[in-house]
């Protein structure tokens, strides 16, 4: 029964964490709906580890930019290359700097706090709505942008914003090119999740969760089979400018979830 739901919970992980829909607010949804028992810190753990999936699941679909990236340092050219990987080193500050005083914090926000996820849903819809009326501009991200958009990534820790959906509106309104907004947001996550397995380990973290290797394994394969292909389908819907759906499906599951709270008191 825990590797079913592990796999529900993949899937889940892996189609949201690329649509702009928080990924983190689903989970909490999924976990109250299939009746999830686990204490906040391994329901964090199992979160950051579905995110581990849906991260690796990022590096396979731009494995091709990521390599010229790494060449790049050890080339003379490469300078455009250099520079994306300082913004995304630049980005990831601020939710670092959030994860690291605020950590025990963060931990109570992943203990099914369904009003609080709905609310936030609905605060994505109203960004999403404002990025797709957004004009086309084919700006790149500066410096400056990459700071601002880090901060909003900072935000979305809080389950219900969505991570994607906060930075690629974030980077639209900036002015920034659709497309290289999309390609932005997805990477600059990637060197936190891995810092973040990184430290669990180095902490002992996986010794003391509550999660056989054979549920973590399901759950990690089905969040990273499924955001493989959210992935790719993502960043052809940003390039349209179709968010609005997006926006709108946000408002009707954050409404029929307050809904739904304020019936069951």
């Amino acid at each position: 029964m825990e590797i079913i739901k592990a796999i529900i919970l993949g899937i889940v992980q892996g189609l949201t964490e690329f649509l702009p829909v928080s990924s983190s607010g689903h989970l909490e949804l999924s976990k109250f709906f299939i009746g999830d028992q686990h204490t906040e810190s391994d329901s964090l753990f199992m979160t950051v580890f579905l995110h581990f999936g849906t991260a690796l699941a990022t590096v396979f679909v731009f494995r091709k930019h990521i390599l010229q990236i790494i060449r790049s340092i050890f080339t003379k050219n490469g300078e455009e290359e250099r520079s994306f990987a300082l913004k995304i080193i630049i980005s990831m500050i601020p939710a670092a700097i959030v994860g690291v005083l605020f950590e025990k914090q963060i931990e109570h926000l992943f203990s099914q706090n369904i009003l609080l996820v709905c609310l936030m849903l609905m605060l994505t819809g109203v960004l999403l709505f404002l990025a797709d009326k957004s004009k086309v501009n084919n700006k790149n991200v500066s410096y400056l942008d990459a700071i601002i958009i880090g901060v909003a990534q900072a935000i979305a820790i809080i389950p219900g914003i969505s991570r994607s959906g906060a930075t690629i509106s974030t980077s639209v309104l900036l002015g920034i090119d659709k497309a290289k907004a999309a390609e932005f947001s997805f990477l600059m996550v990637v060197p936190l999740i891995f810092g973040k397995i990184a430290k669990d380990l180095l902490e002992g973290e996986f010794g003391t969760v509550k999660f056989d290797a054979l549920t973590l394994s399901a759950g990690f394969l089905a969040a990273f089979v499924t955001g493989v292909l959210a992935c790719t389908w993502m960043i052809k819907i940003v390039r349209n400018s179709t968010l609005k759906y997006f926006a709108y499906y946000c408002l009707a599951i954050g409404l029929a979830g307050i809904i739904y709270v304020t019936l069951a008191k």
